[in-house]
């Protein structure tokens, strides 16, 4: 495939239409920046005059330093009662300074008889006049065929008509959009074929993701010549929202090789598909493709044994092309092979074929069989490794802990914790109040320690969950803890399991402690 294909991101627009997604004017910037650092051609800015905050964006982007991508506005056609001249929407693209405009109009029949109430005819007009009012104030335009793959369906003719109407006003490019996410991939194919011979503008593709076909339908599209792919980052959109264009960059430069953005940017993939993640406060599935964590993780012993003998084995693509990282997960199912290169990726050399491996192995799999989950607790595997194989002497250890939760008539909830701990030939008493047990417990264990180990003053806990492991036990059944703690350096991942959720907080406690001090 020799053409170039041009990406055309919506994540700022159409992605803010996801469930739980809003940006500010800040994080909108922050977006624009890394997405034209990736090498993003088209960023869809949003819609000017519909809200203040999209107005104040487009006044501010224009003080971006942008090397490789242009901001386009998103509108719709003019109104059926007014001329372009005096259209509100068309004036505040003038009114936004960008070079580009987007701008979708009716392409099925159901629409406009239905929802606009006007003639097929007046809905043609709406689509030529708007088009050429804008190439008349020499503003590039890309037309969005909206609902046309619908509209083709259930009248080809018309929605042909619509195409034609928007290609002789000047259209640069015709978007053909699944608004409603369900065509099939066959009928993209189809109907792509079918209408690239009665235009002579370039097309592309807006694909929603209602049938989970998104991305294939993209791809599909780009191989039966569209020149332009629009979707969102990590797929947010409306319902079940856009086509990824995480995963289609992905597709298109690891795969099919088709020029898109430069082969160096592509090794940011993963790094700009979790900074917008971050910045949309919306967790990344960790099984997302080519981005997410999970992407090159091997957790199956034969699995692992293949990869370290010649990744092609299980790996599609080189992690490391989008910017990724392999992950090889130590569990019961992994074997000695991915034991020993798991420890070894710790520092910590243990032969495969040792009594030491065979110990730990039997160790982790009666671990995991009651509840513990090394591949989301790395910290406390490290620890346990540091403990059987290197036969690390402790760094302290527990004489007792009491905590006592006491409830006031006013309603006042105290919590105290109380630690006796011996480092070497030292005792250590102290006690320490918190907002709750762990929280004391946490306090009053770093208060006995640092006179000690005075480094624990640059760690703290930042994440704590709770999950039961058998919900027919009721109260009595068997927790998994996990605490996240950080320092100046990293953050890091530390589990408990017990029957008592005290026991268990406190099992993480002291394995998040000894991952601190054996780092240093």
């Amino acid at each position: 495939m020799q053409y170039k294909v041009e990406l055309y991101d919506t994540t700022l627009r159409d992605g803010s239409q996801s469930e739980g997604v809003s940006f500010s004017v800040e994080d909108k910037l922050r977006i624009t920046k890394k997405l034209d650092e990736l090498g993003i051609h088209y960023i869809e800015g949003g819609w000017p005059g519909s809200n203040p905050k999209d107005m104040e964006y487009f006044k501010r982007v224009k003080s971006l330093p942008l090397k490789s991508t242009k901001v386009v506005a998103f509108g719709s056609t003019r109104r059926a009662d007014n001329p372009a001249s005096k259209d509100r929407n068309l004036k505040a693209f003038l009114q936004s300074g960008v070079e580009i405009v987007t701008i979708f109009g009716k392409t099925w029949d159901l629409h406009v008889k239905d929802v606009f109430k006007i003639s097929l005819s007046e809905n043609l007009k709406m689509i030529e006049d708007s088009i050429r009012y804008l190439v008349r104030h020499d503003i590039r335009v890309f037309y969005d065929a909206e609902h046309f793959f619908d509209g083709y369906k259930d009248n080809p003719g018309y929605a042909l008509d619509t195409l034609k109407a928007a290609e002789e006003a000047g259209a640069e490019i015709i978007v053909l959009c699944d608004t409603n996410g369900g065509t099939l991939p066959s009928e993209v194919v189809n109907i792509i074929n079918e209408v690239k011979a009665k235009l002579s503008v370039p097309i592309g593709i807006h694909a929603h993701n209602d049938c989970g076909l998104a991305v294939a339908n993209s791809i599909a599209a780009v191989e039966c010549g569209a020149m332009q792919v629009q979707g969102t980052m990590n797929g947010y959109g409306e319902r079940c929202g856009n086509a990824n264009l995480t995963t289609i960059i992905g597709v298109l430069g690891a795969k099919l090789k088709v020029p898109t953005i430069k082969k160096r940017t592509l090794a940011r993939l993963t790094e700009v598909s979790h900074f917008i993640a971050e910045v949309a406060n919306m967790q990344l599935p960790n099984n997302h493709p080519f981005v997410g964590r999970s992407a090159f993780a091997h957790k199956g012993g034969v699995h692992i044994n293949a990869v370290m003998k010649n990744p092609r084995t299980y790996e599609h693509i080189n992690p490391e092309v989008v910017g990724n990282e392999r992950r090889i997960l130590v569990s019961e199912l992994a074997g000695r092979s991915s034991l020993s290169v798991r420890a070894k990726e710790m520092d910590i050399e243990l032969d495969r074929k040792s009594p030491e491996a065979d110990k730990v192995m039997a160790l982790l799999q009666r671990l995991e069989y009651e509840g513990y989950h090394f591949e989301v607790a790395e910290a406390s595997f490290k620890v346990l490794l540091h403990r059987e194989v290197k036969k690390r002497t402790p760094f302290f250890d527990l004489l007792g802990f009491r905590v006592i939760v006491e409830k006031r008539k006013d309603g006042e909830i105290l919590t105290e914790a109380t630690v006796k701990i011996k480092v070497k030939d030292k005792v250590e008493y102290t006690v320490a109040e918190g907002d709750g047990p762990v929280n004391a417990l946490d306090f009053a264990l770093r208060q006995a320690l640092k006179k000690f180990y005075p480094q624990i003053e640059d760690m703290h806990l930042t994440d704590f969950k709770v999950r039961v492991l058998d919900g027919s036990e009721g109260t009595a059944a068997k927790v998994r803890v996990l605490i996240q703690s950080q320092d100046s350096k990293e953050s890091w991942t530390t589990i408990g399991v017990s029957e008592n959720i005290i026991e268990a907080s406190w099992q993480a406690l002291i394995d998040s402690v000894e991952y601190k001090l054996i780092k240093g």
